[in-house]
C-alpha cells in the first residue's frame, strides 16, 4: 500500500512538534544547538514548536496518516527567501527574527539565533522555489520510505508546475538521498563554528 499523506492543520500541532522533537533528538545540527543530552531534551521542543507554528502559519505541513513523519515546507517567492518578510509596519524587520526566536526558545543559547542567522545567509534569492524547512520521520520508522514518499508528492508538483526546490541536508546520509531525489550540492557548504556542516541543495524542477 502506499503511504497516506494529508495537509496538517492546528490540532495537529501538539503530535508535530513531538515528532519532529523525537525525529531530530541525535540529529547533528540539533546536537549543536543544544549540546548535552539532558540539556537537548529538557529544551530542544520549544525550537520544534517555534518552527511548527511558522510553518501553520506562513506554509503547509504533510503528515503521514499514521503520525509517523511530516514535512514543513514553505512556498518562497520570487526575489525573496525564507528568512524575509513583509513588513508588516510594527517596525520590526526580518533581521529580528532570529533574535526573537531565541527569545521564546532559549534566551540565553546564542545558538539558536545563530542556526536562523547562517541557513537565511545561505539562501538562494530570485526565483520562486519550494523550500523544505524540514522532514522528520519517529525513528523506529525510520528507512520505511516515509520521507521518501512526503518528498515526492511535492517534487511531483513542482515538475508539473515548473517550480525549483530547495533544502539544507544536516547530515551525510540525508544529502544521499536527497542527490537521488534529484537535489544537487550548491558548491557552497555551511561549516556551523565548531560543529557539523550542513550543504545546501537546489533542484531544477524535471521536465517529462
Amino acid at each position: 500500500m502506499g503511504v497516506v499523506i494529508r495537509t496538517a492543520g492546528e490540532d495537529d500541532r501538539e503530535l508535530v512538534v513531538r515528532l519532529l522533537d523525537e525525529a531530530f533528538q541525535n540529529d547533528p545540527v540539533s546536537s549543536w544547538v543544544f549540546p548535552g543530552e539532558e540539556y537537548r531534551r529538557r529544551t530542544h521542543h520549544r525550537l520544534m514548536a517555534a518552527f511548527t507554528d511558522a510553518v501553520l502559519a506562513d506554509g503547509r505541513i504533510d503528515l503521514t496518516e499514521d503520525g509517523a513523519a511530516c514535512a514543513l515546507w514553505l512556498s518562497v517567492p520570487a526575489d525573496e527567501h525564507a528568512g524575509a518578510e513583509p513588513d508588516d509596519g510594527s517596525g520590526e524587520d526580518a533581521e529580528d527574527i532570529p533574535a526573537r526566536i531565541r527569545e521564546a526558545v532559549d534566551p540565553e543559547n546564542a545558538r539558536v539565533e545563530s542556526i536562523a542567522r547562517l541557513t537565511d545567509g545561505i539562501h538562494p534569492s530570485g526565483r520562486a522555489h519550494e523550500y523544505l524547512w524540514m522532514i522528520g520521520v519517529v525513528p523506529e520508522r525510520q528507512g520505511e520510505g516515509l520521507g521518501t514518499a512526503l518528498i515526492e508528492s511535492v517534487l511531483d508538483r513542482c515538475d508539473r508546475e515548473g517550480l525549483p526546490a530547495y533544502l539544507e541536508a544536516s547530515s551525510a546520509r540525508g544529502k544521499v538521498l536527497y542527490e537521488r531525489l534529484g537535489f544537487e550540492f550548491t558548491g557552497r557548504a555551511l561549516d556551523l563554528p565548531d560543529g557539523p556542516r550542513m550543504w545546501p541543495m537546489w533542484r531544477e524542477p524535471r521536465t517529462c
